[in-house]
């Protein structure tokens, strides 16, 4: 189960279930995929063919939901 926490620029942003235990949300849209941390700051983990311009919207995409994704997770995992 990979539940969407929301969409936004053609991006969808989603967590999986089961993976680890450290906070994180994944995005992925037609150009690519990523990982972001959460904790204890918000910090790339990984991705995959994504420009340094598609890297930077999405971090940004993060800051700006960072309430809402705390809120999903927590509701998703458990606090």
């Amino acid at each position: 189960m990979s539940p969407t926490v929301f969409r936004e620029k053609g991006y969808r942003f989603f967590f999986f279930s089961r993976e680890e235990t450290r906070m994180h949300i994944h995005v992925i849209s037609g150009d690519g995929e990523a990982k972001y941390w959460l904790e204890p700051e918000i910090e790339l983990s990984k991705q995959t063919k994504y420009s340094n311009k598609q890297l930077n919207e999405i971090r940004t995409l993060v800051e700006d939901h960072k309430d809402e994704i705390i809120r999903a997770w927590q509701e998703h995992f458990g606090d």
